[in-house]
């Protein structure tokens, strides 16, 4: 079953395309990559399936199995709600915050008390307010995080902002999970250890994973499916290895006239 479906989806800004009539279909519990040059219209395909922007043209339509939800030109809040979750090419902490607290501002669509309850503190808020904790700690221990409570956003490495934004995006219960280049910044340690670590999570939540990563080796690595666009447009699809040995692959990103070989 397609948990995703894009139909020739295109976004123009002014005089410029940015994505011109992609096409592609995410099926439910696949992990999937997009690739391409810097500018090639990945980050603006992110930004459609969460609703920053609206398309010019084109249909997005999430399939839970139990009903079919088109996209187009709902917030970024309601298409959360209904199970699309995001990191950003740059983190977008609640730098001030603790790492526990910004898990738990992203449980806010799971809280079962009103305002009233907020307010007065009956013991049903603090019967949520535990079970929250309890929640985001978990999610925080699968990053090996969970002894960083306290430890204010800002004050985290590098590597461990990156896991926390995944954390956060996690706390939303999400079906389906985009990832955009998690493992921009980090060593190859780091990015071995993030590759094991959306295998994991992908796997124990049974998530539908798209990714956009410009770290071929994690890509080939963990990708079942990969699409690659340049200037806007999808030019190929299908495994690491065909995508490794398309010619026009190999021109997008090497910038060499490949037909004449």
């Amino acid at each position: 079953m397609n948990l995703l479906t894009v139909d020739k989806l295109t976004k123009s800004f002014g005089g410029l395309t940015a994505v011109s009539s992609v096409s592609f279909a995410v099926e439910k519990g696949s992990l999937i990559g997009i690739i391409g040059p810097n500018g090639a219209g990945k980050t603006t395909i992110f930004n459609l399936l969460t609703g920053v922007y609206s398309p010019s043209s084109g249909k997005i339509i999430l399939n839970d199995g139990e009903r079919e939800v088109l996209l187009n030109g709902k917030k970024p809040y309601k298409t959360a709600a209904l199970g699309v979750a995001r990191t950003f090419q740059n983190i977008r902490l609640f730098k001030d915050l603790s790492v526990l607290d910004n898990v738990r501002i992203a449980m806010h669509d799971n809280i079962k008390y009103g305002m009233a309850s907020a307010f007065f503190r009956p013991p049903k808020y603090y019967r949520e307010e535990a079970r929250l904790r309890e929640e985001a700690i978990k999610l925080l221990d699968i990053f090996d995080m969970s002894d960083k409570l306290n430890t204010v956003a800002r004050n985290l490495p590098y590597g461990d902002q990156r896991h926390l934004e995944i954390v956060r995006a996690m706390a939303l219960r999400p079906k389906l999970l985009l990832l955009d280049e998690p493992a921009a910044g980090m060593n190859p340690n780091e990015t071995r250890d993030l590759t094991e670590t959306i295998a994991k999570i992908r796997r124990d939540f049974d998530l539908t994973v798209i990714l956009i990563e410009h770290d071929m080796s994690l890509v080939m690595n963990i990708c079942e499916k990969i699409y690659v666009l340049d200037y806007g447009m999808l030019i190929a699809q299908g495994t690491a290895d065909e995508i490794k040995n398309n010619k026009k692959v190999i021109e997008a990103y090497l910038g060499e006239d490949t037909s004449r070989a």
